[in-house]
């Protein structure tokens, strides 16, 4: 089964660390990514804005790295930004997403930076406030909506043709998008919040307005997204599914496993393991085109959208 995966944060470890993107211990690299028949990868350039004083330099330093690392791999994989590259490369496609829109240092300008080095996709917040708007795990934040650096960013993405991404944005900010893009919006790596109650999953009026915007959402195999525990499992990821499915119908289903982006004891503990959740969907009833659906051609439709 192809997949097409819309968040991981395999660079900034790579980048971290100063390993490679060809062999490493790590949930990705081109040998799991073969094995798991990966057909394209969202590459997160995630910035913690503790950890640095200058967030646009630290991006594009990261976004060096992946280039460097598509240009080591070419073999295996090559860097896309169309609709059009992917479904054409014979290789695996990566893609550049940013996950902090605090890299845009408030300026516009910087978006159309990022634009041109390839970034296709930006969660417009991580865990803090930032120039955009605000995050979803603090409660003073769940309603407020986007600032009006916020409101231009989602418009001048539009322009360009980048997905926006709403995985960590306030609710407010999440009814912002929903009201102001013009495109389809994701939630590159979201569950549902009604089956594990937690701020970082949408609610059920989310995803039927996802569904409506022409958007998906990405399944996150992070187990505390799933049911709260240390050990993520395969059966919670297929609850919810069958959550959404049942209300939202197939097309709003995609992945986003938050690969290197977390930790505890991962029943799917690396990517070349993803055929454990293709075997659990065909047991639970799904079928081989709605399982295409989830994981890859719900993906392509939206970004086919913004070609």
């Amino acid at each position: 089964m192809k997949l097409f995966d819309l968040h991981c944060d395999t660079i900034l470890r790579i980048y971290g660390d100063k390993t490679e993107l060809k062999k490493n211990d790590y949930h990705i690299d081109i040998d799991k990514m073969k094995q798991g028949h990966s057909l394209g990868q969202f590459f997160a350039m995630f910035v913690d804005l503790k950890s640095t004083q200058t967030p646009f330099k630290t991006c594009n330093e990261m976004i060096d790295c992946f280039e460097h690392e598509m240009n080591l791999n070419k073999e295996a994989i090559k860097a896309g930004k169309t609709y059009h590259e992917i479904v054409n490369n014979k290789e695996i496609t990566g893609i550049v997403t940013i996950e902090e829109g605090a890299v845009l240092e408030g300026k516009i300008d910087n978006l159309d930076h990022f634009y041109k080095r390839g970034v296709r996709s930006i969660t417009l917040t991580w865990n803090y406030e930032n120039e955009i708007g605000y995050p979803n795990c603090k409660d003073e934040f769940r309603d407020k909506g986007l600032k009006p650096f916020g409101l231009e960013v989602v418009k001048r993405m539009n322009d360009l043709g980048m997905l926006i991404d709403v995985s960590h944005l306030s609710d407010g900010g999440f009814w912002d998008c929903i009201k102001h893009s013009t495109k389809p919006i994701i939630a590159s790596h979201s569950n549902a919040r009604a089956v594990q109650d937690v701020s970082r999953n949408l609610t059920d009026d989310m995803i039927l307005a996802l569904r409506d915007k022409g958007g998906v959402m990405g399944m996150n195999f992070c187990a505390y997204f799933l049911d709260g525990s240390k050990a993520s499992k395969v059966k919670d990821i297929v609850r919810h599914v069958r959550y959404i499915y049942d209300l939202a119908g197939i097309d709003v289903i995609a992945m986003g496993t938050d690969f290197d982006g977390i930790g505890g004891e991962l029943e799917i503990s690396d990517m070349s393991k993803m055929n454990l959740l293709v075997e659990a969907l065909r047991q639970d009833g799904f079928t081989e085109e709605e399982i295409e659906k989830i994981f890859y051609k719900n993906a392509l439709r939206v970004l086919e959208a913004l070609k």
